[in-house]
């Protein structure tokens, strides 16, 4: 896949429109929620995973403040 790269400005209030391009590579619809990935200077949009589609969401045994620290780096 080829890489593409896609200007947008940012308006007074922060917001930017996401190329039509981007929302189709991610699958996007109305409501959907993004998720951004800051790695330095680096920042990568992605679509953020709803509770709906963690599978792991239904084993609150696993959901320690412990689990969390100790899983935290994978």
């Amino acid at each position: 896949m080829a890489i593409s790269v896609r200007k947008v400005r940012l308006g007074a209030k922060a917001q930017v429109v996401l190329p039509k391009e981007a929302r189709e590579a991610l699958g996007l619809k109305p409501g959907d929620t993004l998720a951004f990935v800051i790695d330095g200077a680096d920042v990568r949009v992605v679509r953020a995973v709803s509770e709906g589609d963690d599978p792991f969401a239904c084993f609150s045994e696993w959901a320690s403040e412990a689990d969390k620290k100790g899983y935290a780096d994978l």
